[in-house]
């Protein structure tokens, strides 16, 4: 197997100098801006990760591998949306740089050129590709949709929550996998277990990420610091902390008021509930439960008849997935 910086680099080439269309530039120029933004590539490196995994040809995967990133930009595009976000990977988001309607319309173009992509794939695995690819759509929809409701919904469980990021961000994370498995030949149940590592990396990932939005430096980060707070989105830490103050009356009716609050400083708010975690200690609380699911990943992992030198490139990349400054 290659290294994960040698996938990285297949995916940029792919993505260097691509056309998404030319006219009208108002539906085409928001997508080469968000495409050119950068990131990790995390989705479609996992595509080819996988094929080279069960010993495939690897440039028979980066066509799929393009309609995973084309999705996963489509998503953040729509997300950016309806989060209000100003903020993508430090740049303005593309609702911000242009506005709601040409954003709406850009990404639901995206939608289409990434099947576009994943139609490319050899002919003989393309209907499990399209499968997987639309089942894994569907699902992270279902996530978001969660995700929405319970912004407005007083009580939300901690299970609750982790099924919402288990659908909106962990499922593309195992179908990105389970993808790349299917075009390397794996055997279903090969596959499968690897798309159930993926999706509880995907869950321990999403869970710093919680983490990063209230603690990380916002510059490295590249986010709106305390978006979620500013939200009132129904994070691990929010979750946790909302149980916790049961028993302390005063922290209580502080953590109400400024959920309840209808107009409030944004800055003041993300201080005096990050004040309100800190106390709590629900950080590393959130830790615990990261680490959790990081571990049990790796028991999806270690049955699969794959030559261990090959299982400790996918164990790299996994580490190196959870090594984000917090």
């Amino acid at each position: 197997m290659k290294n994960n910086k040698a996938y990285h680099l297949l995916i940029e080439e792919a993505l260097k100098n691509k056309v998404y269309g030319s006219s009208p530039k108002e539906l085409y120029e928001p997508i080469s801006y968000i495409m050119s933004l950068g990131g990790k590539r995390l989705r479609p490196v996992l595509v080819l990760m996988a094929a080279d995994f069960f010993g495939g040809d690897i440039s028979k995967a980066i066509h799929p591998a393009l309609a995973v990133e084309l999705f996963h930009n489509f998503t953040l595009v729509h997300d950016d949306i309806m989060d209000k976000a100003p903020l993508r990977r430090n740049q303005p988001t593309v609702h911000k740089k242009w506005n709601d309607s040409v954003a709406i319309l850009s990404a639901d173009a995206m939608m289409v050129k990434a099947y576009q992509e994943l139609c490319k794939a050899e002919i003989s695995v393309l209907p499990a590709l399209l499968d997987i690819f639309s089942e894994t759509a569907v699902k992270v929809c279902e996530g978001q949709q969660f995700d929405m409701n319970y912004e407005l919904q007083n009580k939300v469980s901690i299970i609750q929550y982790l099924k919402m990021i288990e659908l909106k961000t962990a499922v593309l994370l195992g179908g990105s996998l389970k993808i790349g498995a299917i075009i390397g030949g794996a055997r279903e149940e090969d596959a499968q277990a690897l798309y159930n590592f993926g999706k509880h990396i995907g869950i321990a990932f999403q869970l710093q990420d919680d983490i990063l939005d209230v603690f990380a430096d916002s510059e490295k980060f590249g986010k709106q610091k305390g978006g979620d707070i500013i939200a009132n989105k129904k994070t691990y830490l929010l979750l946790k902390a909302v149980e916790m103050v049961e028993g302390n009356r005063y922290m209580k009716e502080e953590l109400e008021q400024w959920l309840n609050a209808p107009q409030f400083n944004p800055s003041e708010k993300v201080e005096a509930v990050t004040n309100i975690y800190n106390f709590l200690n629900v950080k590393e609380l959130a830790t615990k439960e990261m680490k959790k699911q990081y571990d049990l990943a790796f028991t999806f992992l270690e049955p699969i008849p794959v030559d261990e030198n090959k299982k400790r490139e996918l164990i790299s990349f996994a580490e190196s997935l959870m090594v984000r400054e917090i």
